[in-house]
């Protein structure tokens, strides 16, 4: 990276997180993550037929899913480089312009934000609006959950999609530039449509699993990291929670969110986090927010520093 272009990928950098602060999401029809899960909702009816409509060997399943994946990277791929191509034709100014504008809808802090505080805000009317607002952000049964535990899964899916929607399209951002991050958005949306278990995905959807537990590996552990600054949380407890989960990523920035703000987090039925802990209060979910803001501006600096660093030393 020259330190023209070094230059320009950081202008790009916060000018999206300007846009993103003071504009939030584009319209759905302009939304690059909207036309990845129109194409991943439309091949994945022709990989994984709906129960009852078919059967074909696990390595077929798999194999479809892992070509399907591919032919869906490869073309976010092109696109992203046919962009950075346009834009290294630009003055700088415009090269920025247009490289901040794509990447904007490649992450999402402001939305993630809103929504969590929603939750709270829904739960401070009735337990069944707190219900109803958390079905937006997770994917998990709500119906049978009590008012703590709306409060325990918003947090928890701030802590988790933290990294998913922010820190990890950053991460990748810094390293490889817009192919970069437009390539694991598109792996994370894959994975969050595809990575279930079950009859339907279980291999149809485990190598686009796989590859979002590669690419989250790093940047999860660096989410949870940006959590520690100024805390007494050691790093060998995150080690300890994220053990408890299911998930080889998911679990150290929940983990590392339960342990800073000292209260427990918990699926019923799944793990609990810091479980010795007290409940989370209203005051927890506000506090939760001010962590994540934090993680916010601590990793867009370090895109900054490694961005910068790279042009240097090149």
């Amino acid at each position: 990276m020259n330190a023209p272009w070094a230059l320009v990928s950081i202008a790009a950098l916060w000018l999206a997180l300007a846009i993103d602060r003071w504009m939030g999401e584009p319209p759905s029809a302009w939304h690059p993550v909207v036309w990845m899960g129109r194409y991943l909702g439309w091949i994945g009816e022709r990989i994984a037929p709906r129960d009852g409509e078919g059967r074909t060997h696990p390595l077929s399943r798999f194999a479809a899913g892992a070509v399907a994946w591919c032919a869906g990277a490869l073309l976010v791929a092109a696109v992203a480089c046919a962009v950075v191509l346009i834009a290294g034709s630009l003055p700088a100014w415009a090269a920025a312009l247009l490289s901040g504008f794509v990447l904007k809808p490649l992450f999402a802090w402001r939305m993630l934000r809103d929504e969590v505080l929603a939750v709270e805000a829904a739960l401070g009317r009735s337990p069944g609006e707190g219900r109803t607002q958390l079905a937006r952000l997770v994917s998990r049964d709500v119906r049978a959950l009590s008012a703590v535990e709306v409060r325990e899964s918003a947090i928890e899916s701030l802590a988790e999609n933290l990294n998913d929607s922010l820190v990890a399209p950053l991460f990748w951002f810094a390293l490889l530039g817009l192919p970069g991050a437009a390539i694991y958005r598109f792996a994370n949306t894959a994975d969050a449509m595809w990575g279930y278990r079950g009859a339907r995905w279980e291999w149809a959807g485990k190598w686009a699993a796989r590859v979002d537990d590669v690419l989250s590996w790093l940047p999860a552990r660096i989410t949870a990291a940006l959590l520690l600054p100024g805390s007494s949380v050691g790093w060998a407890w995150c080690r300890r929670e994220a053990r408890k989960t299911p998930s080889p990523n998911g679990g150290w920035p929940m983990g590392a969110m339960a342990l800073l703000l000292g209260v427990r987090l918990a699926k019923p039925g799944v793990y609990v986090l810091n479980g010795k802990a007290s409940v989370a209060t209203a005051s927890d979910t506000a506090r939760a927010a001010a962590a994540a803001s934090r993680v916010v501006w601590l990793s867009a600096l370090g895109a900054t520093v490694a961005m910068a660093g790279r042009a240097v030393w090149s």
